[in-house]
């Protein structure tokens, strides 16, 4: 039988609500992620052009 004196934390269903308005220290735009990772693959394909491993 359930004891009567005992009160369980109200549940909210598993939801949390956070703040919405995350501010972070880097603001990066979709475009400047992918200039620098095609930045990343000219330095990679120029290393292997003029640094060929023997």
């Amino acid at each position: 039988m359930a004891n009567q004196g005992l009160s369980m934390p109200s549940s909210y269903g598993g939801l949390m609500r956070y703040n919405e308005e995350y501010k972070s220290k880097f603001m990066l735009k979709p475009a400047h992620i992918i200039v620098f990772i095609i930045a990343i693959i000219v330095l990679v394909a120029a290393l292997k052009v003029f640094y060929p491993v023997a």
